[in-house]
C-alpha cells in the first residue's frame, strides 16, 4: 500500500460532481505562471544582471509539455472533487515539487556556459510562483482530506532533503547555491543565533505570560491596564522600538559595571531580547488569559467536590483543559518571534537577517533570498509541530 493510498478517508458533504474552485483556480494560475513568467535567468557573474529565459528555453518542449500535463491534470482532477481525485493531485503536488530541482538541472546544462566559472543560474519569477501555489494547493488538500497538520510537514521535509541533495552533488551553478558555499561557516552560526534569539524570547514570554494572566485574572483591575499597555507596545514598529532601547541600553552599560559584565550594551543581544519578549507578550498573556477562563465552572464545581484543593484543581483540571489554546499563543508566539528576529541585525544581533540587509545593501536577491529562505522554513515547521500538537492535546483530537 503506498503513501498515498494510506491517508485518512473524509466525509465529503458537497455533492461529488460539484467542482472544486478553490484548486481549480490554483492549478490555472499555474499554468499560467509557468508559460508566461520567466523560468530561470543566467548571468555571467555575480555583478551583471541576468538574461531571463521562459519555460520552452529552459526545459525544451518535452519538459514544458509534461509540466503542462501535471496542471492540466490537477485542473481536470478538481473538477471532479472525489476522495480518489485528492489523493491523486495530492501525488501529483509531491511529484512536481520533486521534480522541480531537476529542471533547474535541465537548465544549467542548457543554458550555462561551461567556459564562463563565473556564470550563475538564478531562480525564476514563474519556479517561486508554482512553489506558492503548490502550498497553497497543499493547504487545501490537507484541509479537504482531513489530514493532521504532521502530514504537509513530513511531505516537505521529504521533499526538502531532496532538494539538499540534489542542490548538493548537482545545482553547483546555481546562484542560491554559490551565495550558500561561499558563506557556509557564516550561515550555520547565524541559524545558531536565530534559533537562540527566538528560543530565548519565546521562552520568558511564556513564563512572564502565564504569570501576568494569573495575576490579571486574580486582580480584575490589572487586566484593563494590562492588555492597555501590551496593545501599545504592538503598535510600535519594531525598527523604531530597537533604536528606542539603544540609549537607555548604553547609559545602563556605562554607569552599572555588573550589566556591562553581562553583556548588556546599547547594540546586540539586549536590545534584540527586550523588543522581541515585549512583542511577544501579547499574544502569549491573552491567548493564556481565554484559555484559563474558558475553563466551565461545572468541570471545576465537580473537581471541588471531589475532594481537590485549589492547587490540585488548577494544575490537575484548569491548566491540562486549558493547554490546547496556550499552545496556540506560544505557536502565534513563535512564528511571530521568527520573523521579527530577522530586524535584529541591524543591532548587531546577528541571525539570518544577517544575509537578508547585507543583500539588500549589495543588491544580491539571491543573498536576500539566503537568509529568507530558512526563517521561512523555521516558522513554517514550528507552525505546523506546535499546530498539531495542541490539536492532538484537545479532546477527540487523536482520532
Amino acid at each position: 500500500m503506498s503513501l498515498i493510498d494510506a491517508l485518512p478517508s473524509p466525509s465529503f458533504k458537497r455533492r461529488p460532481w460539484h467542482p472544486n474552485v478553490v484548486l481549480l483556480c490554483l492549478s490555472g494560475a499555474m499554468l499560467a505562471a509557468a508559460w508566461l513568467l520567466s523560468f530561470v535567468s543566467v548571468a555571467p557573474n555575480r555583478i551583471v544582471s541576468g538574461t531571463a529565459f521562459g519555460m520552452v528555453d529552459a526545459i525544451s518542449w518535452p519538459g514544458a509539455a509534461l509540466v503542462s500535463l501535471l496542471f492540466i491534470a490537477m485542473a481536470a482532477l478538481s473538477s471532479v472533487p472525489t476522495p480518489r481525485h485528492y489523493r491523486a493531485m495530492l501525488g501529483i503536488i509531491i511529484l512536481t515539487l520533486l521534480l522541480m530541482p531537476f529542471g533547474l538541472m535541465v537548465a544549467g546544462h542548457w543554458l550555462v556556459d561551461p567556459s564562463l566559472p563565473q556564470a550563475r543560474l538564478g531562480i525564476g519569477a514563474a519556479y517561486w510562483t508554482v512553489l506558492f501555489v503548490l502550498l497553497l494547493c497543499l493547504v487545501e488538500l490537507r484541509l479537504r482530506l482531513g489530514l493532521s497538520r504532521w502530514w504537509p510537514t513530513l511531505l516537505l521535509a521529504g521533499v526538502g532533503i531532496a532538494w539538499w541533495g540534489c542542490a548538493a552533488l548537482w545545482l553547483d551553478r546555481l546562484a542560491l547555491v554559490q551565495e550558500f558555499q561561499a558563506r557556509e561557516g557564516q550561515f550555520y552560526q547565524a541559524v545558531g543565533q536565530h534559533i537562540a534569539l527566538v528560543g530565548t524570547a519565546v521562552g520568558v514570554s511564556v513564563v512572564m505570560g502565564m504569570l501576568l494572566a494569573m495575576l490579571m485574572r486574580r486582580y480584575q483591575r490589572l487586566q484593563k491596564i494590562a492588555f492597555t499597555l501590551l496593545n501599545f507596545l504592538q503598535t510600535i514598529p519594531s525598527l523604531a522600538l530597537f533604536g528606542l532601547l539603544l540609549a537607555p541600553l548604553a547609559w545602563l552599560a556605562a554607569n552599572v559595571p555588573p550589566l556591562a559584565a553581562l553583556g548588556v550594551s546599547g547594540i546586540g543581544n539586549a536590545p534584540a531580547l527586550i523588543a522581541l519578549i515585549a512583542y511577544s507578550l501579547l499574544p502569549m498573556v491573552r491567548n493564556t488569559y481565554i484559555a484559563l477562563e474558558e475553563v466551565s465552572a461545572e468541570t471545576l464545581q465537580a473537581a471541588k467536590a471531589m475532594g481537590m484543593r485549589t492547587g490540585q484543581r488548577f494544575w490537575q483540571v484548569r491548566f491540562p483543559l486549558a493547554l490546547p489554546v496556550l499552545l496556540e499563543g506560544v505557536r502565534i508566539t513563535a512564528v511571530q518571534a521568527i520573523g521579527l528576529t530577522a530586524v535584529a541585525a541591524l543591532i548587531g544581533a546577528g541571525g539570518l537577517g544577517t544575509f537578508i540587509f547585507q543583500g539588500l545593501g549589495q543588491a544580491a536577491m539571491d543573498m536576500v533570498l539566503l537568509g529568507a529562505l530558512p526563517i521561512l522554513i523555521l516558522a513554517l515547521i514550528v507552525d505546523a509541530g506546535l499546530g498539531a500538537l495542541a490539536d492532538a492535546l484537545r479532546p477527540g483530537g487523536q482520532e
